[in-house]
């Protein structure tokens, strides 16, 4: 049994997953032609699953209520396909304590508790205490490894998480510390985000009850 995803489905997850994101970024997701994306874009455009919109300079595309609903019937029915749904449930259920981890994580690379004053931005002047969470973050990315192996298994598209997470936690290692928690780039925050949202996606989770 394939486990690979239509093209429809990928280019409408991809919208889904990264949020808002311009036609090349949406093609980018996947791997797919960016022409074809962008004929499927306006298709969904068409359809309301999907919409298009600029500001500061900026434009991009986000799915509508429809598009999200088409989203997770598309999903439902693929895992159905694949009979993977109980790999994918034990998979998150192991997910979530690594999540909390992840949380605490970044919250400690943004924030350097000092005396009279436990909300101080962290200014990475303490090498020590940078190590720590960068430390904590290899720990959560060896923990990633095995699920992000079980999910490939079940469907091509869930592959990736754990190769882009270890590759954010390099550069942040290497001195780039924008590689924790950015969102403007791939960082692990970033990474883990969309990985959490493709997560409560596949398995028809509301996301308000699973931050």
């Amino acid at each position: 049994m394939t486990r690979d995803s239509a093209p429809d489905l990928l280019v409408l997850h991809a919208v889904r997953i990264l949020g808002f994101a311009d036609t090349p970024m949406v093609a980018q997701r996947y791997g797919l032609d960016e022409a074809r994306t962008g004929e499927l874009l306006r298709d969904f455009e068409a359809r309301g699953w999907a919409g298009h919109s600029a500001f500061a300079g900026t434009g991009g595309w986000s799915l509508t209520e429809q598009g999200r609903a088409e989203n997770e019937r598309l999903l439902a029915a693929e895992l159905a396909r694949v009979g993977g749904a109980d790999e994918i449930r034990d998979v998150y259920r192991a997910f979530l304590p690594l999540n909390a981890l992840l949380l605490q994580a970044c919250t400690d690379w943004q924030l350097r508790p000092a005396d009279g004053d436990r909300l101080a931005v962290n200014d990475h002047r303490d090498a020590d205490w940078d190590a720590g969470v960068l430390h904590e973050l290899a720990c959560v990315s060896r923990a990633l490894t095995p699920l992000a192996d079980r999910l490939g298994s079940v469907l091509t598209r869930l592959r990736g998480y754990d190769t882009r997470f270890a590759a954010a936690l390099a550069r942040a290692r290497a001195g780039e510390h924008a590689w924790v928690d950015r969102t403007d780039v791939d960082s692990c925050h970033r990474v883990w985000f969309q990985l959490h949202e493709d997560l409560i996606a596949t398995l028809g989770l509301d996301r308000s009850a699973h931050p």
